[in-house]
């Protein structure tokens, strides 16, 4: 049973086989969307080709940056991004634990070795300044900071940092598309910024990447590097434009395909009303749960233009979170954990036992919890998930 608030094109089934009555996210297919990419599928071009590179232009003027390009992931523009960067084995990049496991897979698929920072606080659980200064080493090359639930990291003060210690700057943007600190969008503050259009992001075509970046050489060792190290795409050679390629470097097939790029346009063109109405569903959920003991609401009061990913909230320390969780699924309500902190993890904890200096990242790891967010969220729902909360923790506090 989909979301009843839903839009689906006539004859699409739901994209979801669980019976939630709230999920966490939910897609919306239009039928611009359909109609978009029934042009691709007739056109008898479905790879890397013109609508892709619209797309990269359509995305590049969005943001007011020189270069996108578009990939086949979030994960594929973060291995790009440090290698276009110069990433050497052994090299340091700081990064927040409190994330997805693609930026500290892709340090270490570089040869580089992440070195994780904790985030601010509680209620700014976003790397800051002081928590960089903390993990700075002689061997650090890079930092990758995060916009976590699609609130701006404070990065005019991060860039100041950088440029100090003569470090550069890759921004995790996947969930800040659209989302700006001090009116500069997020992903163009930095070096490079890296946005995920996979499935339950703000702007998705299900699988696919952006890389973006003002830098003109960066730009050309990504292009380079994410279709095999040739010199041209098959596209190209099918206009005629060359007959043969040749290859500078090894590569990797990190491309974007034509049918997924057509979904990417729709989705972006609608981006900024979807935002909004996130924001207005997040501000729903503040004024329903209120100031209450047994939780806060991290990012009150935040100064920059948020994309509002998630909404998450920090339950007080004697809450048992896996017991609480359970209870909201079954009333039907589907909420998640973002994130598990990464330096927790057994590959990571075998990889770098010496890791300290995480205790706010940690003490988030076990209180965290995310609720459904997404444009189509009805009123109704949010009150449901409001007043469900508040029955979970009755119970769950009168069962300690």
């Amino acid at each position: 049973m989909s979301s009843p608030n839903r839009s689906l094109a006539p004859g699409l089934p739901s994209s979801s086989s669980v019976e939630w009555r709230v999920p966490l996210s939910a897609l919306e297919c239009s039928e611009e969307e359909v109609r978009a990419i029934s042009r691709v599928v007739r056109s008898g071009w479905w790879t890397k080709g013109p609508v892709t590179r619209r797309m990269e232009q359509e995305f590049a003027d969005f943001l007011g940056v020189d270069h996108v390009v578009a990939v086949s992931n979030g994960t594929a523009a973060l291995h790009l991004a440090f290698l276009a960067l110069g990433l050497a084995p052994g090299e340091e990049v700081l990064t927040p634990s409190l994330n997805f496991v693609a930026a500290a897979n892709m340090i270490l698929h570089t040869g580089g070795v992440p070195r994780f920072v904790d985030v601010a606080s509680p209620e700014t659980p976003l790397v800051c300044t002081s928590s960089l200064e903390r993990a700075l080493g002689p061997r650090t090359r890079g930092i990758c900071v995060m916009h976590y639930a699609g609130y701006p990291c404070e990065m005019d003060a991060i860039m100041e940092f950088a440029r100090k210690h003569g470090l550069w700057v890759v921004e995790d943007a996947a969930h800040a598309p659209g989302a700006c600190w001090k009116g500069i969008p997020c992903g163009t503050w930095g070096d490079v910024g890296c946005f995920s259009l996979f499935g339950n992001k703000n702007l998705t075509c299900g699988e696919g990447g952006l890389l973006v970046t003002r830098r003109a050489d960066l730009a050309a060792k990504v292009r380079s590097l994410h279709s095999h190290g040739m010199d041209s795409l098959t596209w190209d050679r099918f206009r005629g434009h060359q007959f043969s390629y040749d290859v500078a470097e090894p590569g990797f097939n990190y491309r974007m395909d034509d049918l997924r790029a057509s979904l990417a346009r729709v989705q972006l063109h609608s981006l900024e009303r979807a935002n909004h109405l996130r924001a207005e569903r997040a501000q729903w959920y503040r004024e329903l749960l209120g100031g209450d003991p047994r939780w806060s609401l991290p990012f009150a009061g935040h100064e920059g233009l948020s994309a509002c990913h998630l909404f998450v909230l920090v339950l007080a320390e004697d809450t048992p979170r896996s017991r609480l969780m359970s209870l909201l699924k079954d009333r039907g309500i589907q909420t998640s954990i973002h994130y598990p902190p990464v330096h927790k993890f057994k590959f990571y904890r075998n990889l770098l036992p010496a890791q300290t200096g995480l205790e706010v990242t940690e003490d988030l790891g076990r209180r965290l919890v995310s609720l459904p967010l997404y444009p189509g969220l009805s009123h109704s729902q949010v009150r449901l998930v409001t007043e469900s909360l508040r029955d979970a923790i009755d119970l769950v506090q009168a069962e300690t």
